[in-house]
């Protein structure tokens, strides 16, 4: 015998509109698309409401994130299952470089060396950086924006320069 559901989701129908609305936006993450489509899924008064596994399958998602959206759902509402709660100890909450800095950034590494040294360390990159970028960046950033990027797509950057 299965074991009873721990969360039940009963939608009125403007939660029902809401949910499909923001599914339907362009701009809308896949995250926030399968959180949205689980609670339509687990919905007793709508819908189809599948077991735990079934909507996880349907989904493509563990069973452990249709527990915890429904986790949410049920603690905070529709409103708690559309927002990210990002750490701000996460890397992208301190990210410091955006795509444009750290493009140039990529840039100036893969010019020439300045005279009299071989190749670009990060400490002469971190000087350069801060004669020609306008935010201040440091050598941990423009370490990070160079480990994440392939020595094949730095190349490119080259050709396209």
């Amino acid at each position: 015998m299965a074991r009873p559901k721990k969360y039940i989701v009963k939608l009125t129908d403007d939660d029902v509109r809401r949910l499909k609305a923001i599914i339907r936006k362009k701009d809308t993450s896949r995250t926030i698309r399968s959180r949205c489509q689980i609670i339509l899924d687990m919905d007793e008064l709508h819908g189809r409401c599948f077991s735990y596994v079934q909507c996880a399958e349907t989904n493509g998602v563990c069973t452990a994130t249709v527990f915890n959206t429904l986790q949410k759902y049920s603690s905070g509402g529709i409103d708690r299952v559309i927002r990210y709660n990002r750490s701000v100890n996460s890397d992208n909450a301190r990210r410091k470089v955006d795509g444009r800095t750290e493009d140039r950034i990529i840039e100036i590494a893969c010019s020439p060396a300045p005279e009299g040294h071989s190749r670009w360390t990060l400490r002469l990159l971190e000087e350069k950086c801060r004669i020609e970028l306008e935010t201040p960046v440091g050598r941990n950033a423009i370490g990070h924006a160079l480990k994440k990027r392939t020595a094949s797509a730095q190349e490119q950057l080259l050709v396209h320069a």
